[in-house]
């Protein structure tokens, strides 16, 4: 491997690798068109040691915005708190060379936040997240809970069929969306997730969907797909076993309060017989 080689983690960090491509979806986000004159810089954090990407996308607009950009297909309640790292990594690199101890007053670009979901849980058209709804409660008497630090995060469904006014508007947007929709639909046909990824993108070069992309990077895409959708399968089963922690946990803390079973099972879902198991460590 050429160690220079830019390295895309996914099918959707490769797709919108191009400036005039990520010009198009943050106009089609924001619902702002952006004039051709104004600079892109892309500047995805990377891990130097094994050359991968650590964040999905992220760039700069005419040095005044930053954006950052989430793809997931698996829905994650924490996004608000990794985007405020990514950020802070970000305005380190930037401002490494000014003095921020200094008494002249430095500027930042503004930052926004986006989550692009297509997974295959229902979710709505959009939702938005915010860093201050994960804030421990404050039970201290005379100490007041005020929101000093806040970041919102504008979650957006994907998927085929939702959104559908404003994936038109940006070709790619669309053209991956249909792209993994078919996926889907031949995987349920085929019950082969490599012969589906095959027909999807005959299908698509077929029908001029993201056709000059798939044609040149048709094996790196199969092969980013084939270790993206194992992840989804294990994120998946980690998720539901985590889930199902917690729900001891919850189950634990409640029955030491002494609430009754019934409605233990009602906010768990777990079952009488576990319930009635569970000990505190």
């Amino acid at each position: 491997m050429n160690p220079n080689r830019e390295h895309k983690d996914s099918v959707f960090s490769l797709l919108f690798s191009d400036p005039n491509v990520l010009r198009n979806l943050y106009s089609t986000l924001a619902g702002v068109p952006l004039p051709d004159d104004i600079p892109i810089n892309i500047n995805t954090l990377q891990d130097v040691l094994y050359m991968n990407q650590i964040n999905d996308l992220s760039f700069e607009i005419g040095g005044k915005l930053i954006i950052l950009i989430e793809h997931q297909s698996t829905i994650n309640p924490n996004m608000a708190v990794r985007l405020l790292m990514y950020t802070g990594r970000l305005y380190e690199k930037m401002v490494k060379n000014r003095d921020v101890y200094s008494t002249k007053q430095i500027t930042v670009p503004r930052p926004e936040f986006f989550v692009l979901y297509n997974g295959k849980d229902a979710f709505p058209d959009r939702a938005t997240m915010l860093l201050s709804d994960l804030f421990e409660k404050i039970d201290i008497p005379g100490i007041e809970e005020k929101v000093l630090l806040e970041l919102e995060v504008q979650v957006i469904n994907i998927n085929e069929g939702r959104n559908k006014e404003m994936l038109q508007k940006c070709k790619e947007l669309y053209g991956y969306s249909a792209f993994i929709a078919k996926i889907r639909e031949y995987e349920k046909e085929t019950g082969n997730l490599e012969a589906a990824m095959k027909k999807a993108i005959e299908y698509c070069c077929n029908h001029d969907i993201i056709k000059e992309f798939l044609e040149n990077h048709a094996q790196e895409v199969m092969s980013m797909l084939m270790t993206e959708f194992n992840m989804d399968d294990a994120l998946e089963v980690r998720f539901t076993e985590g889930r199902e922690d917690r729900n001891a946990e919850i189950a634990i803390t409640m029955k030491e309060y002494g609430e009754p079973v019934e409605k233990i099972q009602t906010f768990t879902g777990l079952s009488l017989e576990t319930i009635q198991a569970l000990r505190k460590e």
